[in-house]
């Protein structure tokens, strides 16, 4: 980057003068497309090309002075652009994922609707091919008029995700346990912990927001996102989404220039799902309370606010037939209704951060989305208007506005803002709140001032080797032992093992000779999933969330892998609990079991043969039939009836 400072003349130096210097040490400034100012001996960016310092551009002044000056010299096209969040266009993909950025289509968004804001779904197999991507949407803002920069956001990318034959799809990042891992282990400051260096490896490929955590309460069983959760336990999910936080944000007094803004979601209610079925599809677009229990699933989010967290996301979810202190809620998803954002979020907790809406609520349901894609074809989402179907998508805009959303998650449409503002069906002065609370995040976070990365030390940081010591460490303390009929556990090198579901590799690498059929084995390793139902698997953003009965069925293909081992030999059996899971048909013929919440074979292996005690607990409880979990209350946590394994179970050897 070539620096081009430029002189100023004394007006323009009297024009630079804050009146209350927020820090005079310079920061650290990076740039492609425009040139430098020098006042005082101290630089500055010329983001507008106007040859002087504009006090939002002065990093002096205080995040609101700066915000509040920037607003002022902006287009309402430019302050709707602020207020949508898109997904970055990734070549060859609907959905985003790749390697690379459509520019072209970037350049359309970024100049021509003017949106800065922008979810990445890149893969991160070269973590400095992904900063320089990140690079070039920076490039592209920095050539805009007033040189706004974009927020790169991204969805979770540090949980293991078991592949046979592969560590992971997820790239280079250090790979963890799920947060349900998490919450097993049950330790604050490792949440914290993991979230810090989280926070370091997306500062180091460019992105600066993440789409995380999960506050919701998982309190119905069948619920298809409990995965990204931590767990059942409201104190439990309080004290981790708090530490996640202040691990995600450089600490827990606001953001900073270290900081990746957290946004904290779904408020509120989404895990007490009817039936189970997910709301982004629409036959499970309502969440139920028959307990009467949303002030329960609201508690989890006071610790993000003690953590000062910087932005909430609504739910999709209509809470149906709901009130909260004696009020009757609004039949809308969450995204509109005034009483969740404004009158409980903003009124009763004092939340003062950005409200992002979840994706494409303004968007219509029609077609696939409706009726489902035919056999063979991954759906790509539609609409998640809850609640509104009957409005236009510029009258959603407006009600999503005034119920107090400030960004809008996957659209780029700013121009139905523009349209609602000069048909005064909203106020300028309301879009002005909202593009204020946003950018201030883009000033306290020294994007303004520092928007590029360096794509070689992005190479040493995403995935260091001492870091992934952590994540294997925190993988095998999150393990639960649930069953270990006459002391199986620990294994013995040398064994001959029969395996399911497990690389040959590490079983050899463990000091294990592998054999291709039970009878010929000492022991079976079985690796199994939490149950679902093919026909209810939700697709949704290109991942595949579980849904339907919990329990093992006889057709079930890894059941009948546990049936025909422990038939022959001694069973071991680890199950990947991305939501409870009934194993009372696994209980009687495995003699170990053992739940997991994402862990690679290598560590499954270092813990089987340890004698070392284990620590995990359940983070939720384990039914022990279909009956007992249609018989308990989506809102309420761990009731079910005589449940297999409570709460909290978890054997020490």
């Amino acid at each position: 980057m070539k620096i081009k400072p430029l002189s100023l003349t004394v007006s323009a130096l009297l024009l630079s003068t804050p009146a209350a210097f927020a820090d005079t040490a310079q920061p650290e400034l990076s740039q492609r497309e425009v040139t430098l100012l020098t006042v005082d001996g101290l630089q500055f960016k010329d983001l507008n090309h106007s040859g002087k310092l504009e006090p939002y551009e002065d990093w002096r002044l205080t995040p609101e002075e700066r915000a509040a000056d920037l607003v002022k010299r902006m287009t309402l096209e430019e302050k709707a652009g602020v207020m949508m969040h898109g997904s970055a266009p990734t070549a060859n993909s609907p959905i985003g994922a790749g390697t690379h950025y459509d520019i072209a289509a970037a350049e359309k968004m970024i100049s021509g609707a003017k949106v800065n804001s922008l979810i990445t779904r890149l893969s991160a197999e070269d973590p400095a091919l992904m900063a320089e991507e990140n690079n070039k949407l920076q490039q592209i803002a920095e050539k805009t008029r007033l040189g706004i920069p974009v927020t790169v956001s991204s969805d979770p990318r540090n949980s293991f995700e078991y592949l046979i034959g592969a560590s992971t799809s997820s790239g280079k990042f250090t790979q963890w346990p799920e947060t349900l891992g998490l919450a097993a282990i049950g330790n604050e400051k490792l949440t914290r912990r993991y979230a810090d260096i989280v926070r370091q490896e997306y500062l180091a490929v460019g992105i600066r927001e993440a789409l995380s955590p999960q506050a919701d309460l998982a309190t119905e069983p069948r619920w298809a996102r409990i995965s990204g959760t931590f767990g059942e336990d409201p104190t439990r999910v309080h004290n981790m989404v708090r530490g996640y936080i202040e691990g995600m944000q450089n600490g827990g007094d606001g953001l900073n220039s270290g900081s990746v803004i957290s946004v904290v979601k779904h408020w509120v209610g989404y895990g007490a799902a009817e039936n189970g079925y997910d709301s982004h599809n629409v036959y499970g677009k309502n969440a139920v309370f028959p307990g009467n229990n949303l002030k329960e699933h609201i508690y989890p989010f006071t610790g993000a606010f003690e953590a000062n967290v910087a932005s909430v996301m609504p739910t999709y979810s209509i809470l149906k037939n709901a009130s909260f202190e004696g009020k009757p809620l609004e039949q809308v998803g969450a995204g509109f209704s005034h009483q969740l954002l404004t009158d409980i979020l903003r009124g009763q907790y004092g939340f003062k951060g950005v409200i992002l809406s979840d994706w494409l609520i303004t968007s219509n349901c029609e077609d696939e989305c409706l009726n489902g894609s035919p056999a063979g074809k991954e759906p790509v989402p539609g609409g998640m208007s809850w609640g509104v179907e009957n409005l236009t998508p510029q009258q959603r805009f407006v009600k999503a506005v005034k119920a107090g959303v400030d960004q809008f998650g996957g659209v780029t449409d700013s121009q139905l803002l523009v349209n609602a503002v000069n048909e005064k069906q909203l106020t300028s002065q309301r879009l002005d709140e909202s593009a204020e609370r946003i950018l201030e995040q883009k000033f306290r976070t020294g994007l303004f001032e520092n928007p590029f990365i360096d794509p070689q030390n992005a190479v040493k940081t995403v995935g260091r080797a001492d870091w992934q010591k952590e994540a294997d460490a925190a993988q095998r303390h999150s393990l639960v032992l649930l069953q270990n009929t006459g002391d199986l556990l620990p294994l013995k090198k040398g064994k001959k093992v029969w395996l399911y579901g497990i690389d040959p590799k590490a079983a050899q690498d463990a000091g294990f000779t592998v054999v291709d059929a039970p009878e010929k084995a000492d022991i079976a390793l079985i690796r199994a999933h939490a149950p679902y139902e093919q026909p209810h698997t939700a697709w949704f953003f290109g991942k595949r969330h579980h849904e339907g009965s919990l329990a093992f069925t006889d057709d079930n293909a890894d059941y009948q892998a546990i049936v025909k081992a422990s038939k022959a030999v001694p069973t071991v059996v680890t199950v990947y609990l991305d939501r409870p899971a009934i194993l009372t048909n696994v209980n009687d013929k495995a003699k170990a079991v053992i739940g997991n919440f994402g862990v690679s074979d290598a560590v499954l292996f270092s813990r089987l043969t340890s004698s070392e005690t284990y620590t995990g607990k359940l983070p939720f409880e384990l039914p022990s039939s279909m009956e007992a979990v249609l018989k308990q209350q989506s809102d309420m946590p761990h009731d079910s009836e005589d449940p297999l394994f409570e709460i909290g179970f978890g054997l020490a050897r």
